[in-house]
């Protein structure tokens, strides 16, 4: 699949810092090293920017859930353990802060079991999103490719706008995506080769995508 235009929001990639090492940034900073904290920020703030633009579609909404996610992590770093690695830990408060965000809005409903497509293999919620009506698009992705995608991507489930943005956004590796997500390896590779099917349907579905 290939990549649809993307807005530049600070940070490097999330991979930058590596799970050991964004691991040993969190450990410091829990012990009061504070640039420490900012280093971990910088490493992993675009990638948190994508996957929350992801699943709220708004980019300054996603901003601020990024900023509320790493203010949430500093105030909790007294309770993050030793031994435990951080990026899932990370991942879980941003991906409860989104979701509080659109479920306080209104615009996310829990899928039903019965109701969930295809290719989920576990019994984790996932969730149909209302997107707001402006949609997520800015200025910097207005080309009609771009346009297509995102008008396809705003239809997918949350569980599927998170693989898709922690693989194709944020270039992760299968390893990467399944330790933030707490995930099998096998899982991952399950989880995008349906999410990728069902974005190629909706694509398919719209004058001007994809043959």
């Amino acid at each position: 699949m290939k990549e649809p235009d993307r807005p530049a929001y600070g940070g490097a990639p999330m991979q930058s810092a590596g799970t050991c090492e964004a691991t040993r940034l969190m450990l410091e900073a829990k012990r009061g090293d504070a640039r420490a904290f900012d280093l971990l920020v910088e490493s992993l703030r675009g990638r948190a920017f994508h996957v929350a633009r992801a699943l709220v579609g708004s980019r300054d909404d996603a901003m601020e859930l990024t900023q509320e996610a790493f203010l949430k992590v500093y105030k909790a770093r007294e309770t993050f353990r030793e031994g435990e690695p951080f990026l899932p830990w990370f991942h879980r408060i941003l991906r409860n802060a989104c979701y509080s965000f659109l479920r306080d809005r209104g615009r996310a409903k829990e899928r039903s079991v019965s109701e969930r497509a295809p290719g989920l293999d576990d019994d984790a919620p996932d969730y149909d999103i209302a997107d707001a009506e402006s949609g997520p698009l800015d200025a910097v992705e207005t080309t009609e490719r771009a346009e297509i995608f995102w008008v396809a991507f705003r239809t997918l489930s949350a569980r599927d706008r998170e693989i898709l943005a922690l693989r194709h956004f944020d270039e992760l590796a299968y390893k990467e995506i399944a330790e933030a997500l707490s995930i099998p390896e096998g899982t991952v590779m399950s989880r995008l080769f349906h999410a990728r099917r069902r974005l190629r349907e909706e694509l398919e579905k719209i004058p001007g995508g994809p043959a």
